[in-house]
This record gives structure tokens, sequence and C-alpha cells, in this order.
């Protein structure tokens, strides 16, 4: 049996956006006549204040997730089978406040403001996951006005400081990642780390969670970035143009010396120059090269002779979300203030096929996230943080 705050207040019907195949955004619908969900055991149905939008949202709504033939259109099923079935509700950094609990939860969470954790996770296992899916893929997520989730997934930060769009902008689809790509590579104070994609929503995560634990980020991006990315940690910002001297500026940066692992967020012809980065003089090294690969915005095929990642003992790892641990690690450094939003702005959840070109049009001044909010929640929640995009 749920509990609501108020039983009135709860609509039967919401405003959502359907994903109603593989396609343009002319395949997104906004609808206000969906079902409302109800919370099952366990879970929370919580109001949504704001949700981000990540690169993931278009990759999976045009079928961008090839695994076998490079012209392939699908979305990832790594448990075997696929879990994007039509219609979806996509959005998977879901900000909001509980107005309900499930059968099994405790009505005193009612009221609590939160973030989601926005895995769906094949077990209990708190250290690995490796059947990586998502609430807005294998289940709807936050493009909506109300979303059902597991209430130990849906984690309270009450912060006063911080905004629900901002909440939303540190969501863990792109901060676990970024964390996740770090813990695979067992990122270390002291080292240099080379972060490409440096101004979206991983890259600006990453540079952070650098700074954290103690490690030396270097950005890749446009230098007109350059001040906001120094201003969060950037040791330095290297231009990823003139590709011939890349690793040479990349070198003049660290004072000549060889960066310890890579952030790879881009992948095509970039990949290659990342190892050159690393794999200078070996003999001055302590550790071996590292590649994190949670990314292909630039190419998803590289060319990579195999024999300088053997020679050179290249560590490669491939990053796809992360674990529980990670998750209530980064939850905590939110609760702390140690972690802090990087909100370039928002748009109506109504809106959202304009913020879908937007996002893939964004120019020099992008950095950080974008976030939706829905039409009732906005002259509270997204207002503040509206773009222009005249």
């Amino acid at each position: 049996m749920a509990h609501t705050e108020n039983r009135a207040a709860i609509s039967t019907t919401m405003s959502a956006m359907l994903l109603t195949g593989h396609g343009d955004v002319d395949v997104l619908q906004y609808r206000d006549d969906v079902p409302t969900p109800a919370p099952g055991p366990g879970q929370v149905l919580v109001q949504v204040t704001a949700t981000a939008k990540n690169n993931t949202d278009r990759k999976a709504r045009e079928g961008l997730y090839p695994t076998k033939g490079k012209e392939e259109v699908t979305s990832f099923a790594m448990g075997g089978s696929p879990t994007l079935t039509f219609p979806r509700i996509q959005g998977a950094d879901v900000a909001g406040r509980v107005v309900a609990v499930g059968e099994g939860v405790d009505a005193q969470r009612i009221g609590e403001r939160g973030l989601l954790d926005f895995n769906i996770y094949a077990d209990e296992r708190r250290d690995i996951n490796l059947t990586p899916d998502y609430y807005g893929h294998g289940a709807d997520g936050g493009y909506a006005e109300y979303v059902a989730v597991p209430a130990d997934q849906f984690h309270h930060v009450a912060n006063p400081e911080l905004h629900d769009a901002e909440l939303a902008a540190m969501g863990m689809c792109s901060y676990q990642t970024a964390y996740h790509m770090m813990t695979a590579a067992s990122v270390q104070a002291g080292e240099r780390v080379l972060v490409s994609g440096a101004s979206g929503g991983v890259g600006t995560a990453l540079i952070q969670l650098c700074r954290i634990v103690g490690a030396i980020p270097y950005a890749v991006s446009q230098l007109d970035k350059a001040d906001a990315l120094r201003a969060l940690g950037a040791e330095a910002v290297i231009d990823r143009g003139d590709l011939p001297t890349f690793v040479e500026r990349v070198l003049a940066a660290t004072d000549g010396h060889a960066i310890d692992a890579v952030m790879d967020l881009v992948g095509g012809e970039m990949t290659d120059l990342f190892i050159d980065t690393m794999i200078g003089d070996m003999r001055r090294r302590s550790t071996y090269p590292r590649l994190s690969i949670a990314g292909a915005s630039g190419g998803n095929l590289s060319e990579i002779m195999w024999t300088r990642i053997y020679l050179y003992q290249v560590q490669i790892f491939g990053v796809s979300h992360g674990t529980r641990e990670e998750a209530e690690q980064l939850i905590a450094w939110i609760r702390s203030g140690e972690l802090k939003p990087v909100l370039h702005g928002a748009f109506k959840l109504s809106d959202l096929h304009q913020a879908e070109r937007y996002f893939v049009n964004r120019g020099s001044n992008y950095l950080g996230k974008i976030v939706i909010v829905p039409d009732a929640q906005w002259d509270t929640h997204g207002a503040p943080f509206a773009l222009t995009t005249a």
C-alpha cells in the first residue's frame, strides 16, 4: 500500500516527453495524458523538479550504440536482450522530491529532496556493475512530472544553497562515469591526468574529481573556455587543434613530464595522440600508462598499432556507468560541498526539441550541463536559469 503526502495533489495523469522510436527529435512526443506511475514495493514516487540532459539521451534516441557492425542502429543490451522499448520516457539525472512511498519504505521520507543514482543494477553487489542499464533507457526516467524509482537509490541531499537545477547538474550519469574512469585506471594523488572533452558534463566532473583525490588535471578544450576550466581546477588547457603539434603542446604544459593517465571521451584520430602523451621516455615513469575510454564523440573507430600498446604496456579500460560504492561516495562529496555544480542553463520539458538541437549545436560558450524542467515547475526551478537561444 502506497503512502502519499496528499493523494488529491497527485493527478492520475501527467505531462511527459515520450520517445516513440529511433530517429530525429520528431520521435519525441510531448503528451499531457500519460498515466502517473505508482511506487511499487521498495520504491518512492518522485515529483521531478529538474533532470539533466546527457549525450546518452541523444545516442539512445538515434540508435548510436553499435557493438557489432559500425552501421548498426541499436541501443545497448548488455544483459542479453534489449531493454529500450517504446514508448520510453528518457532522462537519467533526476532531482526532485518524494511525494509517495511504496510498501516497505518509511513514510517519513515523504518531502525529502534528493538526487537519483540512475543505474538499474542487476544485483546487490556494491563493487561491480557488469550489465549497465539506467533509468531513461531500461525503465522510464525524468522527462516527466513524476517517476517511480528504488528508495535506496534516491539519495537525500538537503544542501539549501543548491538549487534543484544545480543538483540535477551533478547527476550520476556524468559524475559517476567520470569517477569510474578514474577508479578503473587507479588514478592516484600527484598523477598527471589528461581530460578530453573537458567542457562537457563528464569532463567538468573529471576536473573536479581529480582535484578532490589530489591528481593534476590537464584539460583538452577550446581556448576560449580556458579561464572557466582553470577556475574549475584545470592545471592547464590545451587546444586540440593543429594535430601534428598536439603532443608537443601537452608536454610543454606538463614541463616535459609524460601524462600518467588519459580520460578519453573523444576517440577517433585523437586516441593515438593521447597514447603518445603517455609513452615518451618510459624510464621516467613510475606506473603503467593508462587509458580510460567512456565516449567516442570524435569517431567510433581509432587506428592504433597494437605493438605500441603491448610494448609500452598501455593499460586500456572501457568504462560504462559505475558502482553503488562510487555513487555513494559522490553523494557524500555533494553533501559536503566538495563537488560543485556546473550548470549551463535550463529548458522547459515541452521545449525538449529545442534543447536537443541546442545541445548538438552548442557553441563556444557552452560549459557543463543543461537541465530540463517540467513546465509546472518552471517558474520556481527553471526560470532563474533559462537560456535564450535566439
